[in-house]
Parts: C-alpha cells; structure tokens; sequence
C-alpha cells in the first residue's frame, strides 16, 4: 500500500506562493497584450508561476544550496530561450526586445517569490511596469526619426 499524505498546510503556502507570482506578473502581462505583442496576458503569469513552482520544488526536494542554484541556473536557461522566440527581425528593425526581457523578468519575479523574497519581487514587478509604460513614448519617438532619416 502507497503511504500518501497531503501536508494542507504546505499545499497553503505553495499556492499562496503562485498565486503571488501570478498576481505581480498582471501588470507586465496586460501591458504587453495591449501593445500587441507576441507574449502577453497568458505567457507572462504562465512564465513566472513555473520559474515560482520549479523552485519550491527545488527547496523541498533539494537541501543543498548548490543544487538549488543548479534549478534556478536551469530556469534562467530556459527563460533565454523562451525570450528568443519573442525576438523578430524584419527587414528595417528588430522587434520583440523588450518582450524578451520582461519574460526574463516575469522569471525573476517568479523566482523571488518562492524565496520568500517579496521585496525583490515586488519592486521587480513596479519598475518593469514603469519601463514598460513610461518608457513607451520615447521609444516610439526614435523609431520616428530612425524610419525619417531612411527614407531620407
């Protein structure tokens, strides 16, 4: 007979957990969705509550702090190359870059929280936000005068 028990309490930290993660990635998320790139609204949250629930896994299962750098270095990995498929390159510009940080970032943040390091997480969460949303019109301003100064 298998011997299985459900530690509730356990289950009730790990789901509070994700659900922080998942929560402090909204805003990055629906900022992207609305600028209409290729990864917003549902791989935002979906990227950082996986980086948050690789690592609670790691701290329960290994104790070794090596081996729990191991799992985060492993994340940070495959973020990159998740991050890559948001990059795009047309003939006069690349698009996608800042997409493919705030998938790192969105990782960052999911990582943090399952350190029990809200502060990181959410000041990581605040200042991507602002990035995103009070950075956008000087980006658009020099796309302007690069496309003016093509076609000149």
């Amino acid at each position: 007979m298998i011997d299985f028990e459900i530690n509730i309490a356990l289950v009730l930290f790990h789901l509070i957990q994700i659900a922080t993660a998942f929560l402090l990635t909204l805003p990055l998320a629906i900022n992207r969705e609305y600028k209409s790139d290729s990864a917003g609204l549902r791989t935002f949250p979906l990227v950082a509550i996986s980086c948050c629930a690789f690592v609670l896994v790691g701290i329960d299962v290994f104790s070794a702090g090596d081996a729990q750098a191991r799992v985060v270095y492993g994340i940070i990995t495959g973020i990159g190359f998740i991050g890559g498929g948001a990059i795009y390159k047309s003939d006069a510009h690349i698009e996608g870059t800042a997409t493919a940080a705030g998938i790192w970032l969105t990782g960052a943040i999911g990582i943090s929280v399952a350190y029990s390091r809200y502060e990181i997480a959410l000041v990581l969460s605040a200042v991507g936000y602002l990035v995103f949303q009070l950075l956008e019109p000087y980006k658009h301003k020099d796309e302007k005068q690069k496309k003016h100064s093509i076609s000149q």
